[in-house]
């Protein structure tokens, strides 16, 4: 497997940022579709669900954790698809579907005019979403990490979460340019339809976009890897890569699920905080604070590329583990404005030690030939079980009032990831993006036990 280990590395800085512009296009688009659902939610529930049912926001969001659990398929089927036929082919086609599933939800008829088919279809076009989704990620960040140069990586691999956050960032700023221009009756009646057609129409042009950029890997690896059973398969992978899966599937814990409590359940609490008062003060915080997010994960990947990978990690652990009590004690009972601002945006301070350097660390961990495969499903596994379920367990801990059981959740989960950035993760030294001879030599020899993750 030394072809296929090899990676096809830039060397041309602006080759790099230009393919990384490209890759992170695809990135924003995809998730851009994945957080206009939770963003506007609230507008369409009722399109789907009876409004005199109570428990209708808890089906919404049950929705969206129900999409998870097609993650890991997506990933599986994707990861074995990059690692076999490259990476740019494998983007082009989750980018593809996921254009599709958005122009199918903005045209779904309404419970009134087709009953219980209406909440079916919308169930079948998220899973199949959550599918691509499981696709993307790891192959994104693949993608990313291997096409930026080695000096640079954790900068320029920070785009990763660039465009994922951006993405929410741009579904945020489109309700809010809806709720100005128009009024909080036109959102629930067609606002969030044009907000899925939007979606659609911009996989598209990534689509063409994507077609464009270079593939990271070489011609020799992807025909060394047509002819090799070993690439993206699952028997190779949790065969002799099963300490570096179980080490992203750690890493990812604590992250995924500080991610989706803090930057989807934060910004609803902070909305439904003002919902009353003034609607569009919640939503111009949220909008502002995520955008702050969005900006500080370059700062994060740079930062690492200096200081080491560990420290940003460990950094968001302790951060992660005394914050997450005050996100969701303190917040859900300020209406000043200045206040909800400061916390979340505190929150998201915190979170940038994981979300910027996140992708490049899952893919300093895994040789070429597994490495889309090994980073989507190592995900895929933790977001499912921790990350999507997030926004559901905390709806439902509040209609039991039970918000402190759903605290201690969330942080005893960060607790267990700093425990692994903290005892089995290292700041520096050999990984398989740089030194993949080393790496295979060190894999081939006895005792072999360190997780590696260096700069």
């Amino acid at each position: 497997m030394v072809g296929a280990d090899a990676p096809h590395l830039p060397t041309n800085l602006r080759r790099s940022v230009s393919n990384t512009l490209k890759g992170s296009a695809g990135n924003l688009v995809e998730w851009y579709d994945v957080y206009v659902y939770s963003v506007f939610a609230a507008s369409f529930e009722h399109h789907f669900f009876s409004p005199d049912d109570k428990n209708a926001d808890v089906y919404i969001w049950a929705i969206f954790a129900l999409t998870f659990l097609m993650r890991p398929v997506g990933s599986w089927f994707f990861g074995r698809y990059a690692d076999r036929k490259g990476r740019r082919a494998a983007l082009a086609l989750s980018v593809t579907i996921m254009s599709l599933c958005s122009f199918a939800i903005a045209i779904t008829p309404t419970r009134l005019s087709i009953g219980e088919w209406a909440a079916v279809i919308l169930i079948i076009c998220r899973l199949v979403q959550g599918f691509a989704t499981g696709g993307e990620y790891g192959t994104s960040a693949t993608y990313l990490s291997e096409a930026a140069v080695p000096k640079h990586r954790g900068f320029l691999a920070s785009f990763h979460y660039v465009t994922l956050v951006g993405g929410h960032v741009l579904a945020q700023a489109l309700f809010l340019a809806l709720l100005l221009a128009t009024s909080k009756e036109a959102l629930a009646d067609w606002g969030w339809r044009l907000a899925f057609l939007i979606g659609g129409v911009g996989a598209l042009v990534v689509l063409w976009l994507r077609r464009t950029m270079d593939e990271s890997l070489s011609e020799d690896a992807i025909e060394i890897a047509k002819k090799t059973k070993d690439s993206g398969s699952m028997g190779e992978l949790v065969r002799n890569y099963w300490k570096e899966l179980t080490a992203c599937f750690l890493v990812t814990m604590g992250g995924t699920v500080a991610f989706y409590a803090y930057s989807v359940t934060g910004p609803n609490i902070v909305k439904a905080s003002f919902a009353q008062s003034s609607p569009v003060m919640g939503s111009v915080i949220t909008l502002i604070a995520l955008t702050i997010l969005m900006l500080l994960q370059p700062l994060g990947g740079y930062i690492s590329d200096r200081v080491g990978r560990r420290t940003l990690l460990v950094f968001f652990g302790i951060g992660g583990t005394l914050f997450t009590w005050v996100i969701f004690t303190v917040l859900p009972q300020t209406n000043n404005a200045l206040l909800s601002f400061a916390i979340l945006t505190a929150g998201f301070v915190i979170l940038t030690g994981y979300t910027s350097i996140n992708a490049v660390v899952k893919a300093e961990l895994f040789p070429t030939h597994v490495r889309a495969l090994g980073v989507g499903f190592g995900y895929a596994i933790a977001n499912s079980a921790f990350g999507g379920t997030a926004p559901v367990l905390y709806s439902a801990a509040q209609h039991a009032d039970k918000e402190t059981m759903f605290i201690a959740y969330v942080t005893l989960l960060i607790i267990g990831s700093l425990l692994v950035y903290l005892f089995l993760l290292r700041n520096r030294g050999a990984n398989w993006l740089d030194h993949p001879e080393e790496m295979r030599k060190r894999k081939d020899s006895p005792g072999h036990r360190v997780f590696p993750m260096g700069v």
